[in-house]
């Protein structure tokens, strides 16, 4: 049972719901019992300040993931593992309303089952995650040696990731760190939030490439942007962020915290715009190999529709 408490009247319950549990499809939450103040309610109702919304979600039933037949942007392959560029809106593994079309249903295809078992039946081979909407670099493993190796790396910070985002706004400096405790968020569970009760230590270090005027969708900025609010808000850049930790939406709760939220980011920014997906890319990944102690480093190319906004 999930719980959730309406702080602003008006929205429809439907709305409501896919605003405060994104991580699910729209079909996956048209299926579940709701109830508003232990009443049922339909979808079209319009939810109060104050009203208790809660949702009973089925408990997981474990089950094998099927290999699905979906092209993969490989960057490296060999017998130990591979590192795969993942598009936007993919999700990394099977989940409650999510049981076909990730990339899990496609590695099993691609490596015809040969994949490290260490994470289960749901996320074989599965190391570490992108959110659904991130794009870029993802190390599988093939081997349970080959994950022992890698999570060992990440859970060590000997891992290497770089990330590179479109931000709102007008950055006051070129560069700078967030260092702001990550954890659930005591209002809405479903979110992390900087500074939270008993939140975990988290450090992102971020540079800012390029400063670009909104109203142009790409036009650099220049000496002459006018000052003010109204400038800020149209304002966004292309910066590249170094994680130094690995929270769950670590890039989007900092940027967000110190007023500079991902563009597309519908849950840590409030900001809509006409600009599909989350403007954000895992650009760099590096690692030593599990087998050879090679030091690798891997670069996912920027999406065609970031380099387009932002050519750098």
């Amino acid at each position: 049972m999930i719980e959730h408490r309406v702080r602003v009247s008006g929205q429809r319950l439907d709305q409501f719901l896919r605003d405060q549990m994104p991580q699910y499809s729209r079909s996956f939450l048209q299926k579940l019992t709701v109830r508003v103040n232990d009443a049922p309610a339909k979808p079209s109702y319009r939810v109060r300040m104050g009203d208790r919304v809660t949702v009973e979600i089925p408990a997981p039933v474990a089950a094998a993931a099927a290999p699905e037949e979906i092209p993969l942007d490989v960057l490296f392959e060999d017998d130990d593992l591979l590192v795969i560029n993942k598009p936007a809106g993919m999700v990394v593994h099977p989940a409650a309303g999510n049981q076909t079309g990730t990339l899990v249903n496609a590695l099993l295809h691609h490596c015809r089952g040969q994949l490290a078992g260490i994470g289960g039946v749901e996320r074989p081979g599965i190391v570490h995650r992108l959110d659904k909407g991130t794009s870029g670099c993802l190390v599988v493993a093939k081997t349970d040696a080959a994950h022992q190796s890698l999570a060992a790396q990440f859970k060590g910070r000997a891992v290497t990731k770089i990330y590179r985002a479109v931000c709102w706004g007008t950055f006051d400096r070129r560069s700078g760190r967030v260092e702001a405790t990550i954890g659930r968020s005591p209002y809405h569970r479903q979110k992390m939030a900087a500074g939270a009760p008993r939140g975990r230590p988290a450090l992102t270090e971020y540079r800012v490439l390029q400063q670009f005027d909104g109203g142009a969708l790409g036009a650099p900025a220049t000496s002459a942007r006018p000052c003010g609010s109204a400038a800020r808000q149209e304002a966004f850049a292309l910066v590249e962020l170094t994680l130094h930790t690995g929270r769950t939406h670590q890039i989007r709760v900092h940027m967000a915290h110190i007023g500079h939220p991902v563009v597309g980011d519908t849950v840590y920014g409030k900001r809509k715009t006409h600009l599909e997906r989350l403007w954000l890319h895992a650009y760099k990944l590096g690692f030593n190999h599990p087998r050879t102690g090679e030091r690798l480093e891997f670069t996912a190319p920027l999406p065609a529709e970031m380099e387009q906004l932002c050519p750098t």
